[in-house]
């Protein structure tokens, strides 16, 4: 059974907040392509970031539930900053770097392109935009969520 104002309040906005993100990404894509490509339900990068949307939605319903000087609040909003500097930089930045590596690979390997390989996948990480629309999608999904769907 769900208890509001517990641990499985906050995982609950956690999860909820991270797949309404990825359900927005494959909307987008329509919108965008005129197809459906459910795909894109399970990939990462895009918009908007459903790991800010996740990460944040925990922070806030901590915050909510604990206070947001808390203790536990602060430590699950440091550990949101870092899951988002990793996706706008880290994993952006290696998303680059094997965009470079496939043109690299098409090039030298231009005469016989199966000798090639796999193609990177290239859509790793985020925008900083996209991590900040993720940011507020998981903090307003919390508050909708405490105030108004499980209270």
């Amino acid at each position: 059974m769900y208890e509001i104002n517990t641990g499985s309040e906050v995982l609950i906005n956690g999860i909820i907040a991270a797949c309404i993100a990825q359900a927005l990404k494959v909307m987008f894509f329509f919108i965008k392509n005129k197809k459906i490509n459910f795909k894109i339900f399970t990939t990462t990068g895009g918009m908007p970031s459903s790991h800010s949307a996740g990460v944040i939605g925990i922070a806030t319903s901590v915050g909510l539930i604990d206070g947001f000087n808390s203790v536990t609040f602060a430590i699950a909003f440091g550990y949101s900053l870092v899951v988002m500097y990793d996706a706008a930089g880290v994993r952006r930045s290696a998303g680059k770097i094997a965009a470079s590596l496939n043109r690299v690979m098409e090039d030298f390997y231009a005469h016989r392109p199966s000798a090639a390989g796999e193609k990177l996948k290239e859509l790793l990480g985020h925008t900083p935009f996209e991590v900040f629309v993720g940011a507020i999608l998981g903090a307003a999904i919390a508050f909708v969520l405490h105030f108004y769907v499980l209270s």
